[in-house]
């Protein structure tokens, strides 16, 4: 009598500590009582019968979910394979149990056919340059489909994008052309302002020719201060003028055909 008596005790014993469940904080429990639902639990110990309750856990934490490399073309006709980092969490625990087998599943199926989707309606430059628009359709594609599901997406981020080698070089070689252009253009926009410089430098010596003849002196100053074996010694137009119209008239031959030289 005192072994059934210990025996049934050790029996209540280990149904108690069976029908005892712990959810941390971060969880909640979806329980079901010969198949209907019941509210939800909270964190806590709870105590749910042995082969008449059935418990679900759902982690309210943010999930990380990467999506594999997806073939796509672009709308310019360009093939590419990109992957995609998606953040989500659950917001409603018995819908993401009641309304979905699994919604981690799910959801990443839809990241992938939404991914190639989106890419495929954006050209290459789009997808390089301007992945924040991208990435913000995506989270709003993603979301309106999985918030039945009890799902909210925190973050959709393209993470990389690869494209054909050929491809590659091309591209290369189209920012050199442009750099190079723009070199060009650069260069010309300085000769013109150099050019009008120059000519308004002209015009103020012009009508000083002092300030000429300053400048004359400061460019034989400049070339003294250099030590070199040849000197340039420039001299004005206006000072040789004379000498030169001497020596031209006195070469004139006269109208016997003979130069002053030959009488």
């Amino acid at each position: 009598m005192t072994i059934a008596i210990v025996v049934g005790l050790l029996l209540l014993l280990a149904l108690a500590l069976a029908s005892l469940r712990v959810l941390k904080e971060y969880e909640r429990g979806v329980a079901f009582r010969l198949g209907r639902l019941r509210e939800p639990l909270g964190p806590g110990v709870r105590v749910l019968l042995p082969g008449v309750d059935r418990l679900i856990r759902v982690d309210l934490r943010v999930v990380t979910l990467t999506i594999p490399p997806q073939e796509v073309i672009t709308r310019d006709n360009v093939p590419a394979r990109v992957n995609a980092v998606v953040l989500f969490r659950v917001v409603d625990p018995v819908r993401s149990v009641m309304s979905v087998e699994n919604h981690a599943v799910a959801t990443s199926q839809i990241a992938q056919t939404t991914l190639r989707s989106v890419v495929g309606r954006a050209d290459l430059d789009t997808l390089l340059a301007h992945r924040a628009d991208l990435n913000e359709d995506l989270a709003k594609s993603i979301a309106s489909m999985t918030e039945p599901w009890g799902v909210k997406v925190e973050v959709v981020e393209i993470k990389d994008v690869e494209i054909p080698e050929a491809m590659q070089r091309a591209m290369a070689r189209e920012a050199e052309a442009e750099r190079e252009r723009r070199a060009k253009v650069i260069n010309a926009r300085g000769e013109l302002q150099a050019s009008t410089e120059l000519r308004d430098a002209a015009k103020i010596l012009g009508e000083s020719p002092a300030s000429l003849q300053l400048r004359y002196l400061q460019t034989l100053l400049e070339l003294g201060a250099d030590h070199n074996s040849t000197v340039v010694f420039p001299l004005p137009i206006d000072i040789i003028g004379p000498f030169l119209d001497a020596v031209r008239g006195r070469a004139a031959p006269d109208n016997a055909g003979r130069t002053p030289d030959d009488s």
